[in-house]
């Protein structure tokens, strides 16, 4: 199984409390969903934030409806945690968000490590992740990145974007 990788990383002028509270509610995760995915969230709220918490939500995953199950594995206050697929559209699924001080206000940090859903054998493989599922990633995050912009800078001005993208076995 083939693991790629995605970075983002993001400032926005808000201090870091404020933008972790808005993270420990998973209730804003349709927030910063694009709405074509039609986010919903099945786990009753209030939902808390912790390690091992267990949070089951449904999307739309190439037009088909997906129950995703992902558990918060590592959860650190202010700092990070880390969401891991349990069932959903991917094969794997680790995504680590990092929170930091930075310049009066916070840098976002998120590292998706993913592998495809089905197992697709070489180069069809790499076509339908060039074609397909990096696009469709990269458009959620661009989507992201764009609601946190609008949330936390208002004016758009000190916005830093880096992307890395890149495969990995």
């Amino acid at each position: 199984m083939k693991i790629y990788t995605l970075e983002r990383q993001q400032w926005v002028r808000q201090p870091l409390d404020q933008i972790y509270e808005f993270f420990e509610r998973p209730e804003n995760l349709s927030l910063i969903t694009p709405p074509s995915l039609d986010f919903n969230l099945l786990t009753p709220s209030p939902v808390t934030m912790e390690q091992g918490r267990i949070i089951d939500y449904t999307i739309r995953f190439l037009g088909l409806p997906v129950r995703w199950r992902t558990l918060i594995s590592t959860y650190q206050t202010a700092e990070c945690f880390v969401d891991e697929q349990l069932k959903g559209p991917y094969s794997f699924w680790h995504h680590t968000h990092r929170f930091e001080n930075y310049k009066g206000g916070t840098l976002l940090y998120d590292e998706v490590r993913y592998a495809l859903p089905l197992y697709i054998p070489g180069p069809l493989a790499s076509i339908l992740h060039s074609l397909l599922i990096r696009p469709k990633l990269e458009q959620i995050f661009d989507f992201r990145r764009d609601e946190f912009d609008r949330r936390f800078n208002n004016d758009g001005v000190g916005n830093t974007a880096v992307v890395r993208l890149y495969g990995g076995s």
